[in-house]
């Protein structure tokens, strides 16, 4: 199935590693031009080589903070002089600071909503007039299965993601006339290096081998397994194509079946 991103232009946010990092390869996969973006210079730009080579895309690498204003502004200033558009904006960053509900400080409450939710909010209202211009866009959040049930020490995940998925619903109500369309895809359990890095160190912990971890969480999971962060990969390229022109506001779970809300 041709997705009809060939020669379009993609932002993704964290891009270079992680469920950003297969954002950005099924994208190019699909012929769309990228533009990535992470704090770290070497790996961003060592990222934009590898897929470049294995797709034959051009990959714009803007190294930069999200969580602040101004540098979102230049990502996105960077990709219109760059490429002349912007059609696709993948809104991804890294999880807020775990804690739980009865005991955050200020301090973590306002650094979570900052990652968590004015990245949302700021990424989305700035790509919007580029897309505007030319009546065509599509905006899809990374969020988490966190905004379905609630996750053990991760309240600040829930709250936070909550209001990007409200605010991603009301945007969609504005710019749906433009042609502009957005979703939010809510990851469950995906083997990236971040949910390794977990698994390993709750080995050291326990003493378990890491395998056998890995074997248990498998089991609560009803395919049986941990997600591949291709196959989110290939679900935000499909939001994020001609292909797609009538989902907008929807929040669609990849987590092989492990949260057990019926809505």
């Amino acid at each position: 199935m041709d997705l009809g991103l060939k020669g379009r232009v993609a932002i993704v946010g964290g891009g270079s590693k992680g469920l950003g990092r297969a954002c950005a390869d099924s994208l190019a996969q699909e012929g769309a031009n990228l533009v990535i973006c992470s704090r770290n210079a070497g790996e961003l730009d060592r990222a934009a080589g590898e897929i470049s080579a294995a797709s034959g895309v051009e990959v714009l690498a803007v190294a930069g903070d999200l969580t602040q204003l101004s540098d979102i502004q230049t990502l996105i200033k960077r990709t219109v002089d760059h490429f002349g558009r912007l059609d696709v904006l993948v809104n991804n960053s890294g999880g807020p600071p775990a804690g739980r509900a009865a005991d955050i400080s200020e301090e973590v409450w306002r650094q979570s909503i900052d990652m968590a939710l004015m990245f949302f909010i700021r990424m989305s209202q700035e790509a919007i007039p580029p897309m505007k211009g030319k009546r065509w866009g599509r905006i899809v959040n990374i969020l988490a299965s966190s905004v379905y049930q609630p996750i053990d020490n991760l309240v600040t995940s829930g709250v936070t993601r909550l209001g990007a998925v409200a605010f991603a619903k009301s945007l969609a109500d504005e710019v749906g006339r433009d042609n502009i369309l957005v979703n939010n895809v809510a990851p469950g359990y995906l083997l990236t290096d971040r949910m390794m890095h977990i698994f390993e160190t709750r080995s050291a912990d326990t003493g378990a081998n890491v395998k056998d971890l890995l074997q248990a969480h498998s089991s609560t999971i009803p395919v049986g397994r941990l997600g591949r962060p291709e196959e989110l990969g290939d679900l935000v390229a499909f939001l994020s194509s001609e292909k797609n022109s009538y989902t907008t506001g929807a929040t669609i779970l990849v987590d092989g079946g492990v949260v057990r809300s019926v809505m």
